[in-house]
């Protein structure tokens, strides 16, 4: 029985050391959108997580090779990600650099050619940003994460205010003053609200105390959002004050 246990032990104890080197590691690192990640960025988080998951189920592999080598892709990343920062010359080199592959409507074939990008992989990317005329394009760029970034021509472009010689007014974040139940005192103050104006406005709802609210936010124009627990769309409300 002993000798059954034993093994499975080993796994949760490799597995709980390496799940918390794998959190330090990634924190020192730095933490990027999936979509901001590099070819690099992403082939050097897969081989990390292949040694991580290696060593909590391989009893033959050594905890403590697996946890130099996790520490020298990390360190080596880092490293990178430092030069980088410090030489756009290396950063160049390392991460890659946009890439124009459309302007003006005309397609740059020698560029995508550079890339090895097909037509295909263009108006793919074109159509998911809702733009299906390439001679509505102005420029269209590829970025180092694979991302296609689209500038269209002004006539093409969607009508904003501005164009229009309308002034707009001062939008700002919402305040989030309640979250699963507590009360966020800190955005409280930053507003200027006390939990006494708060618990007015929840009873002026019908609602006793903030353990029955989901999600309550102020907006710039003092308009007071509060969704309830329960999931019935009567009980989402929004009362202007």
């Amino acid at each position: 029985m002993i000798n059954e246990v034993l093994p499975l032990l080993e796994v949760a104890l490799n597995a709980f050391i390496v799940y918390f080197i794998l959190l330090v590691l990634m924190k020192l690192v730095g933490k990027h959108e999936i979509s901001q990640l590099t070819f690099f960025d992403f082939i050097v988080a897969i081989t990390i997580g292949s040694i991580a998951a290696s060593v909590t189920v391989d009893h033959e592999l050594p905890l403590s090779h697996a946890l130099t080598s996790m520490i020298i892709w990390a360190g080596l990343t880092f490293l990178l990600d430092f030069i980088s920062q410090k030489s756009l010359r290396a950063r160049k080199l390392l991460q890659g650099e946009p890439t124009i592959v459309v302007q003006n409507g005309k397609i740059l074939e020698k560029n995508m050619a550079k890339m090895r990008y097909n037509l295909n992989d263009l108006l793919m990317q074109l159509r998911s940003k809702s733009v299906f005329n390439l001679s509505e394009v102005e420029f269209a760029i590829a970025e180092p994460n694979g991302e296609l970034s689209v500038l269209l021509k002004s006539q093409d472009r969607p009508l904003t205010p501005k164009d229009c010689g309308l002034g707009t007014g001062y939008e700002g974040l919402p305040a989030e003053l309640i979250v699963d139940g507590d009360i966020i005192e800190e955005n409280l103050k930053e507003v200027g609200l006390s939990k006494e104006w708060l618990y007015g406005e929840l009873r002026r709802r019908g609602i006793a105390d903030e353990s029955h609210v989901t999600f309550a936010s102020l907006e710039t124009d003092g308009t007071l959002y509060v969704a309830t627990r329960q999931d019935d769309p009567e009980h989402l409300q929004k009362v202007e004050d």
